[in-house]
């Protein structure tokens, strides 16, 4: 493992601050113990340099020595392959975790992105568009109830698989989209009760904080 530097905006608005993805990875850094670095691309103009490392000029990317890497999940995948705290070695601890942190990206966070958006932009809740994606997170809410129901985490030990899902559900949980599925709240609680996360989140706000 070379040198590991974070890369972030260097601001944004204060509404989204706390949930930028680069969150994700900060809490991993933190949780795993791995030294390092945070560095800053500017918000307002996305430079040559930055698209060469995130082609769609988003944050996070993450820099291993010379090899960058971007999307949160892949970079997740990369951290729980470097600490065990992250990602078990075994092979079936590892082939679950994997699979919860596709489904935390592609089952559940698929519906609560546009939702969450939708609240954002305080769309009128009856609007057909607004109602139909109401459903489908409602529908994977009421599959994940159960499940995070009967574990305290996704695969065993807590792992990039409870990061992503717990960050996913937590942005539904800020406008009250969890109220009717407790187990689903708890299981954020949990997770975000976490000092890593603490930290994460509190170095994220201050970064933002500290260029305006």
């Amino acid at each position: 493992m070379m040198a590991l530097t974070l890369f972030t905006y260097d601001w944004v608005p204060e509404l989204p601050r706390g949930y930028v993805r680069d969150v994700r990875v900060r809490w991993a850094l933190e949780e795993a113990g791995l030294p390092y670095s945070v560095k800053s691309v500017p918000f307002k103009e996305r430079t040559p340099e930055h698209i060469q490392h995130q082609p769609f000029a988003q944050v996070p990317y993450l820099m291993d020595g010379d090899l960058s890497i971007f999307e949160s999940g892949a970079i997740l995948l990369h951290l729980g392959e470097l600490s065990e705290k992250l990602m078990p070695k075994t092979p079936t601890g590892r082939s679950e975790v994997i699979e919860w942190v596709f489904a935390a990206l592609n089952s559940v966070e698929m519906p609560a992105l546009p939702w969450t958006m939708y609240k954002f932009m305080k769309f009128e809740s009856d609007a057909p568009p607004v109602k139909w994606n109401e459903d489908f997170l409602k529908l994977r809410l009421d599959r994940m109830e159960p499940v995070l129901s009967k574990r305290e985490w996704l695969a065993g030990s807590f792992s990039v698989a409870d990061i992503l899902m717990a960050d996913v559900l937590r942005v539904v949980d800020r406008f009250d989209g969890l109220n009717k599925h407790p187990g689903a709240q708890a299981y954020v609680k949990r997770a975000t009760a976490r000092p890593a996360f603490q930290k994460a989140r509190a170095d994220q706000i201050a970064h933002f904080a500290a260029a305006d």
